[in-house]
């Protein structure tokens, strides 16, 4: 499947995460993808987001090699003639062209689907943007998460609202528009046209609220912040603390799982306790059942609990840091980058793989 989309030629005239991100999921499978990057600002802005303890010297961050491996990036100024003319020469025999401009950007660049579509009548053109075309707002990740609920609903009431500690709306994004780009694949196939297609942050984070958004539509319910709690199941996202110290938590759906996990602890009256017996009177209830489950998973070995607990098909995870992701999961990370002749850092990041 990595060659899946070998003869597929893709330009990228997008920045940051989400419109990358659509570019090295075709990158992965194969694709030609051109990242156009502009050369006044020194590329893309990622380049430069870098934590303290990177090198300071290097045209590659973190941030940016998680989703521009194995692109080839091409350095232009579209307000320069000959720089746009590169560009169109490009899109002539191009597949899709990814964007992200903020309203009118891309009309005053030149490389707007009316313009592209002159010069590639069967391109792909899918556009990214933060509130929608006609909004001149400012996105970024953070704004949407504050403004679309996921914020007001995440942390806990002492904490306040609290975003998620990875861009989730751009990755949303930029998984509804590789959806959209594969759709209008298809559609190519069929009758050899091209299309344009577009995808909101604002819309996909809205669309993304999934059950949290039907329980306000049905009921009225407005949902708060829990932490990890879910509002409608038990004992679902706390935190419970093992004999040697360590964090878990459990993802009780339905009565078989909260059964198991009963004989597990040696709790087997909650079983036919009427205050647990039913999910709905263990949401109800939830805090003194948490205290009951609490004092048994105090007294067992995350190890041996953990074990119990798969065995028996009791949904459960053992809270990890990246670090203990990577390492108990014996995964490595590379990084391979382009050298020129003189053994420097070329404008190519090759590519990063994880390896089991």
């Amino acid at each position: 499947m990595n060659t899946f989309f070998k003869d597929l030629k893709v330009v990228e005239l997008a920045s940051v995460l989400a419109g990358p991100a659509v570019g090295t999921f075709f990158s992965e499978l194969g694709a030609e993808v051109i990242k156009i990057e502009n050369k006044v600002t020194n590329g893309d802005v990622t380049r430069s987001w870098k934590l303290g303890l990177e090198k300071k010297d290097s045209i590659i961050s973190a941030y940016y090699a998680s989703v521009n491996w194995n692109k080839k990036s091409l350095f232009l100024n579209l307000k320069e003639e000959e720089d746009k003319k590169q560009v169109y020469e490009l899109i002539k025999n191009a597949d899709v062209v990814i964007t992200n401009y903020k309203a009118g950007d891309d009309i005053k660049l030149k490389v707007d689907y009316e313009t592209l579509k002159k010069i590639n009548p069967t391109i792909i053109y899918a556009h990214l943007t933060g509130f929608g075309e006609n909004n001149h707002r400012t996105a970024y990740d953070l704004v949407l998460q504050a403004e679309t609920g996921f914020m007001k609903m995440n942390g806990t009431p002492q904490s306040g609202p609290l975003k998620l500690p990875v861009a989730f709306i751009d990755i949303l994004a930029a998984h509804q528009l590789k959806e959209a780009i594969l759709i209008a694949l298809i559609k190519k196939l069929k009758t050899n046209e091209g299309s344009k297609v577009t995808v909101s942050l604002f819309d996909a984070a809205i669309a993304s609220l999934a059950n949290q958004a039907s329980s306000f539509l049905m009921t009225g319910y407005n949902p708060q912040a829990l932490g990890s709690l879910h509002p409608s199941i038990a004992p679902y996202g706390e935190t419970f603390i093992t004999k040697d110290n360590k964090q878990i938590v459990l993802a009780v759906g339905n009565n078989k799982q909260f059964q198991s996990l009963c004989f597990i602890l040696n709790v087997p009256q909650l079983i036919s306790d009427p205050q647990f017996s039913k999910n709905q009177e263990r949401v109800i209830n939830r805090t003194l059942l948490f205290e009951i489950l609490q004092n048994a998973i105090k007294t067992m070995d995350t190890e041996q609990l953990m074990k119990s607990l798969i065995a028996h098909d009791v949904p459960a995870g053992h809270i990890k840091s990246i670090k203990d992701v990577f390492e108990t999961n014996n995964l490595t990370s590379y990084i391979l980058i382009e050298k020129d002749n003189n053994n420097n850092e070329s404008k190519r990041l090759k590519s990063i793989a994880f390896k089991l």
